[in-house]
């Protein structure tokens, strides 16, 4: 019987240990040991889009180069075409190299099948990937470095084993060297984006495996596996692969460097950072960078839910941007050369959507990579001779309207960010604003339109079925002028160009963009009560604020309709409450924000506003162009709203799972929004070196400053009741407006909030 019994529970035992092993390799769940936050990180939070752009499950150091994912439509597609090498574009995926294993002989049917897998027997974590590819029983591993990476590959034993190597592009080449090194080269062409330029690879395979490529252009016929020619197949660039008998080990590795500057550049990375070190080595490694970067924001209280989209959405605000200098030599697309440089040299940036909130995030975690950044951007001026707005590694792309980089350079200037070439920056901003044409999607000189806005203080539109009479304008086909979007985003853009010649001394510039701050008022119509578009001639015209203005707007608006742009004037919220009417008018209109309705069906809205997700009333939460609205209630006599919508947004928008994201995400953006409403805090307006606070998610927040203090927010009697703010205190100070200053951040205040349920605690407004 005794036998029996301690059978029984060595079988039990052995189950429970199973059971926990696979628990912590399961979708959804993440190991619990640690207490850095990264055990909460779980990167297939928001794999599934709403509409457009999903978030994938990228392996990657922070802020590097090299980031991966599989190739694949997104978390519900049930098959993976292939692995990369490096994703170059994380939100329309822009993939570079690519490596797929298989069984047997190397045969049409191992290039072109799918990869079946289970969801369950996949592994997600920022620094690692794992998946069981179920039809071929072949366990596929990743981990990344700076400018490196290893895939790991396990197969039955027993079986032949290849790793079939191709491109994404036209004439890709391979070549291999000394039985199991590969050199290659990627032609890469962004079509999206109109842009192109040239990524090398140098790999080290394991063992002594057979080699074989595909020769010529497009002739698959031609090439040759110990001898034996294959079946023709058209494709496109060459082709490569290595093969392993059946006695040969079943684990296989693929261990290899990525360059933008040349195969030799990518030969030297590789030694740098993976000799003489293993898989395991690598992705401690990687592990142990993540545990550094996430541990720097410790949370107490909140859900556990609350906690893995906190953590997740503090992961995602590292992918962008990304250093590309490679030990001292970096390229440039800017002017296509290579440059010798120690500092970093960083690039792929959004700005339009990430000075919001990302930029901003940095200037407290990282303010010495922030003015490394902004340098940056100051040398793509001077090998431009543009300031970007939409910086990739191969050049800038056509963008979004406007010009943030400037609001985003103030930003960092007045919270004492100055490692920076502060003068060139301004000169790139000054440019820009003079020179270049304010027109989205047009990367180029300024036309007859932004003439006509300097002279007359708001940008023409067109009347619904006119033709487009500008010359530059009607240079690209199907070009909108996004009229209305242009004017408000200007007003904020000039407001910054101001203030910074302003902080710099130069009065002349001050003088001429100051005025234009306020042309947000130009096109306040108070008949529609929002920003209404006017024609050449100065007449207002009639439309549909809800609805008009063709897809997504771009005639009139941009990705969001005329609720949205109702509050498009940052710069100026006590400008902005006063054209309402008041604080009291400013709050109705807020309330009707998040109660007016679409009136008509939901698939004929989204068709026409595919970017305008999230919804709740005509309130976008899955769109940049409203992140801040929620704290605008601030500035009226009812901040106990911003603490309310907040909260509800983040509770119904950012859950912990595959569908958790309520829009395009651009790469740090939202989930910017996400780490900054959750901690309690917002930078309404990037460019005053202020915060709005809310209600937090936690009952205690730390943050541990570069400069070796603390930044604490406590926040008593809080849950998911007492979520309003009865009173407030900075370093014992009480605080009779909901604001607090960046130096009292950086200085290592403790912000203390008293939570309950009333209502009625009266705030002064914030100005």
């Amino acid at each position: 019987m005794s036998r029996l019994i301690t059978s029984f529970l060595k079988t039990v035992l052995t189950t429970v240990v199973a059971a926990i092993s696979l628990c912590q390799y399961s979708f959804g769940q993440t190991s619990k040991a640690g207490g850095s936050g990264i055990q909460y990180i779980d990167p297939t939070i928001g794999n599934v889009a709403p509409l457009l752009n999903t978030n994938r499950p990228i392996v990657h150091l922070p802020n590097q180069m090299i980031r991966v994912f599989p190739k694949r439509q997104d978390h519900l597609d049930m098959q993976i075409t292939d692995f990369p090498m490096l994703a170059q574009n994380i939100i329309t995926p822009q993939m570079i190299f690519s490596i797929k294993p298989s069984k047997g002989a190397v045969t049409d049917t191992a290039w072109y099948r799918r990869l079946t897998y289970d969801h369950d027997l996949e592994v997600t974590q920022p620094w690692y990937y794992s998946v069981k590819l179920t039809d071929d029983d072949i366990l596929t591993e990743y981990t990344a470095g700076e400018k490196t990476g290893i895939y790991r590959f396990t197969f039955p034993a027993g079986v032949s084993k290849n790793l079939l190597l191709s491109h994404y592009y036209k004439n890709g080449q391979y070549e291999f060297q000394d039985g199991n090194k590969l050199v290659g080269t990627e032609f890469v062409v962004d079509a999206i984006h109109e842009q192109q330029g040239v990524a090398y690879i140098y790999g080290v395979f394991t063992g002594k495996p057979q080699t074989g490529k595909k020769t010529g252009e497009k002739d698959w016929g031609k090439y040759t596996v110990s001898g034996t020619p294959e079946k023709p197949k058209k494709m496109d660039g060459e082709r490569a692969w290595v093969s392993y008998g059946e006695q040969d080990s079943p684990v296989v590795e693929f261990r290899y460097a990525i360059s933008f500057v040349s195969r030799e550049q990518a030969k030297k990375n590789f030694e740098k950072e993976l000799t003489s070190v293993s898989f395991d080595q690598l992705k401690a490694k990687g592990k142990a960078a993540w545990e550094k970067t996430i541990g720097q924001i410790k949370v107490e209280g909140g859900t556990e839910a609350q906690k893995r989209s906190f953590y997740t959405a503090l992961y995602r605000c590292y992918v962008r941007m990304i250093d590309v200098n490679e030990n001292g030599t970096y390229f440039s697309g800017y002017d296509k050369k290579a440059h010798e440089d120690k500092r970093p040299f960083y690039t792929d940036d959004y700005t339009w959507g990430n000075y919001l909130a990302l930029h901003p995030l940095r200037t407290i975690l990282d303010p010495k990579r922030e003015a490394d950044m902004l340098q940056s951007y100051v040398t793509m001026y001077q090998q431009s001779g543009w300031m970007p707005e939409y910086p990739r590694p191969f050049g800038d792309r056509p963008g979004m309207f406007g010009f943030k980089s400037t609001v985003m350079f103030l930003d960092a200037y007045r919270k004492g960010i100055r490692n920076f070439d502060v003068k060139t920056a301004f000169d790139g901003m000054l440019k820009n604003a003079e020179q270049a044409t304010m027109l989205p999607f047009r990367n180029g000189p300024k036309g007859g339109l932004e003439d006509f806005y300097v002279k007359n203080g708001y940008y023409p539109a067109l009347h619904p079925g006119e033709t487009e009479t500008d010359a530059f304008a009607s240079l690209k086909p199907g070009q909108k002028r996004s009229a209305v979007a242009i004017t408000l985003g200007d007003a904020y853009d000039s407001w910054a160009l101001s203030e910074l010649a302003k902080e710099l001394g130069n009065q002349d510039v001050y003088k001429r963009y100051a005025p234009r701050t306020k042309n947000y008022r130009n096109l306040w119509n108070e008949k529609y009560n929002l920003f209404i578009p006017k024609d050449a001639k100065g007449d207002w015209i009639e439309i549909d604020p809800k609805f008009d203005g063709g897809h997504n707007g771009f005639d009139y608006y941009n990705e969001n309709n005329a609720w949205s742009y109702m509050w498009n004037a940052q710069q100026d919220f006590a400008g902005l409450r006063d054209l309402m009417g008041g604080a009291d008018k400013m709050e109705r209109n807020l309330d009707q924000l998040f109660r007016e309705g679409m009136d008509r069906s939901k698939p004929v809205f989204w068709e026409k506003w595919p970017n305008q997700t999230g919804m709740i009333g005509q309130f976008a939460m899955g769109n940049q162009v409203t992140f801040f609205i929620p704290y605008i209630f601030n500035f009226t006599n009812a901040s106990w709203k911003t603490q309310k919508y907040t909260r509800l947004l983040l509770d119904t928008w950012f859950q912990d799972n595959i569908f958790g994201v309520p829009g395009d995400e651009d790469g740090g953006s939202m989930s910017s929004f996400v780490v900054f409403s959750a901690m309690g805090f917002y930078p309404t307006t990037p460019g005053i070196p202020r915060y709005s606070i809310t209600s937090p998610l936690f009952s205690k927040v730390t943050i541990d400053l570069p400069n070796g203090k603390k930044f604490t927010l406590i926040a008593h009697n809080s849950s998911r009741t007492n979520k309003y703010i009865q009173s407030a205190s900075m370093n014992g100070k009480p605080l009779s407006s909901l604001s607090f200053s960046h130096q009292e951040l950086m200085d290592g205040g403790t912000l203390v909030l008293e939570m309950g349920e009333k209502t009625d605690k009266k705030w002064v407004a914030q100005n």
